[in-house]
């Protein structure tokens, strides 16, 4: 993906979170149909995809149709970025822990307590990091252009046992964590596993993983985690991670320019269904959560502990990591400033 086509696409989508949108016409065109490959079953990530191919097919009169494959229909969830290569399918969504070598610039994603929380803000700078240089690297080697980020909420833990009530629970607690997240978890003592979302419920049930981390709560309800799990985090807040979608570039230079035009304008429509599909959610699954399962929460000392010796060393070591691979520096550096920027902007 080009810098030229990415900025319009930053801007169309900055104008949902801006108050303004663009008024729905009907598009002419040929007929085109694509095929987007993802995992899991329809849940809140899948929305933002579900709402862009719906507004595409309303405003061509069917004419341009995205069909979502649930379940790895199409691909194995690690090997969507070779799937999009290879013109297996036009769309696909990717989670960059999945396979850091595959995306090493988007691993920033998964730094621990990057303030991206907020809904305004981490959409934002979601949509301005998918602009940078390194990003983009990234996806040219899989001839792939990045589209949507997936807005994963903040993570937080659910698993089964004895809960770790205090930051030394965590010592010899096999958990699912991957990226920065990870490497947070291991300067506690935890015991690192890094299977994709769809083995989380397995590795469960059968002893290998005592606790999981996942985007908190769409992902925890959709993998039937609370099922099996007694107890959850509430307030760890440890970090995030990015699971975008992305387009086969020669699927996208194959359109015709209203088509092209069509994917940008969907977009903030698309990112507003994504989030009101994630707050939703959590209204229906935290009062559950609460109900059967122990709630865990840490004292705020207890909090800043754990910034203080997993978040900015966890960093810097990243950035040591990766100089050789690409700027590390200055995509921290720029992911940092886009972030201040949107706090600025949202005041």
């Amino acid at each position: 993906m080009s810098l030229k086509y990415a900025a319009p696409l930053a801007a169309g989508a900055l104008a949902a979170l801006l108050g303004t949108g663009v008024t729905a016409q009907t598009v002419d065109g040929p007929a085109v149909n694509w095929n987007l490959s993802t995992w899991g079953k329809q849940r809140a990530f899948t929305a933002g995809m579900e709402s862009v191919a719906k507004q595409l097919a309303d405003r061509t009169g069917g004419k341009f149709q995205i069909k979502m494959h649930y379940g790895e229909a199409l691909s194995r969830d690690r090997e969507n970025l070779d799937g999009i290569k290879l013109g297996a399918f036009q769309v696909a969504h990717f989670c960059n822990f999945y396979h850091p070598g595959k995306n090493p610039a988007w691993m920033v994603f998964t730094l621990p307590f990057l303030d991206l929380g907020d809904w305004e803000i981490g959409t934002k700078v979601r949509i301005a990091m998918m602009k940078h240089p390194a990003f983009i690297k990234d996806m040219d080697q899989w001839n792939a252009m990045p589209y949507k980020s997936g807005l994963l909420p903040q993570y937080e833990f659910m698993g089964k046992g004895k809960p770790p009530e205090t930051l030394e629970g965590w010592k010899g607690q096999r958990v699912r964590a991957g990226g920065g997240l990870g490497d947070a978890m291991k300067i506690l003592g935890a015991v690192l596993s890094t299977v994709p979302a769809t083995e989380t419920y397995t590795g469960m049930e059968r002893g290998t993983i005592d606790a999981v981390s996942l985007p908190y709560t769409y992902a925890h309800a959709s993998y039937q985690l609370h099922t099996i799990s007694n107890w959850f985090t509430n307030n760890m807040s440890p970090g995030t991670s990015e699971c975008a979608a992305v387009i086969n570039k020669d699927a996208y230079a194959a359109l015709p320019p209203q088509y092209k035009k069509l994917l940008e304008e969907a977009l903030p429509q698309g990112y507003k269904d994504q989030i009101n599909a994630y707050v939703e959610i959590d209204k229906k699954n935290l009062p559950m959560f609460k109900a059967k399962l122990k709630e865990v929460l840490y004292s705020e000392a207890e909090l800043k502990r754990f910034r203080e010796v997993a978040g900015k060393p966890v960093w810097d070591k990243w950035v040591v990591d990766n100089k050789d691979k690409f700027d590390a520096q200055n995509v921290l550096d720029t992911l940092l400033a886009e972030i201040e920027k949107a706090k600025k902007e949202k005041k």
